[in-house]
């Protein structure tokens, strides 16, 4: 049998995700390694409880997804995150807190992170978040984006007026998370086509990253596609 095609951040598909849990509560670093541990294709390699033990676990393990709580002994979350970039390891972060404030989420995504979800997350739920954003799509805890959503923010349709139906259909797979991949087939387009949409639509809203543009989306009133991965 030929070997199967990698997934979109390189791995092999057959292997399983390696992990970094990062949290400074032992019983929480616990508990997550332990749902993790009931899912065959997720693999812990390392934990940690600091900024600085989480950023050197990360250069030494080389993970897939580095799951990091927001706050930590010696600084934030977004310290590991920058640590890793300034490293050099092409790490996504995804930041697990026990804080909804929309203001945190928006601070993760702005510096870099691939999703935010809740403490309050089940097992599969935390399993779903890593495939996705380990496959280079977004992880946003539901009840964050109808946070985001709240129509005390920036919503209106006015402001999607400027786009056109494809962009629209763009949009909404990006507020899903979906992947390059999954939007060019659920669209009937190829994915080169679908990358050249997206880089019209982060610099049309003036974003850096495809996980701002969901909450971009998500302020403005464009709902979720049904399936979708995040969170």
């Amino acid at each position: 049998m030929g070997s199967r095609e990698p997934s979109e951040d390189g791995r092999a598909p057959d292997r399983p995700i390696r992990l970094v849990v990062v949290d400074d509560h032992a019983l929480v670093r616990e508990g997550i390694c332990e749902l993790l541990a009931q899912h065959a294709d997720l693999a812990v390699v390392a934990v940690a409880s600091s900024v600085a033990g989480a950023v050197a676990a990360i250069s030494a393990e080389r993970p897939h997804v580095a799951l990091v709580d927001f706050r930590l002994e010696d600084g934030s979350g977004l310290d590991v995150l920058d640590g890793a970039q300034r490293d050099g390891v092409p790490v996504r972060v995804l930041i697990v807190s026990a804080f909804d404030d929309p203001a945190y989420v928006t601070e993760s995504v702005s510096r870099g992170a691939s999703g935010y979800l809740l403490k309050t997350a089940t097992g599969d739920e935390l399993a779903g978040a890593v495939r996705a954003v380990a496959a280079g799509a977004i992880a946003l805890d539901h009840s964050l984006v109808h946070l985001l959503s709240h129509p005390a923010m920036d919503s209106g349709p006015r402001a999607l007026a400027g786009f056109s139906a494809r962009e629209l259909q763009v949009l909404t797979c990006l507020a899903s998370g979906w992947t390059n991949r999954h939007t060019a087939d659920e669209l009937g387009l190829n994915v080169r086509t679908v990358e050249g949409y997206v880089t019209e639509l982060l610099a049309k809203l003036g974003v850096a990253s495809r996980t701002e543009a969901a909450l971009w989306a998500a302020r403005h009133g464009v709902a979720p596609a049904a399936g979708s991965p995040s969170g």
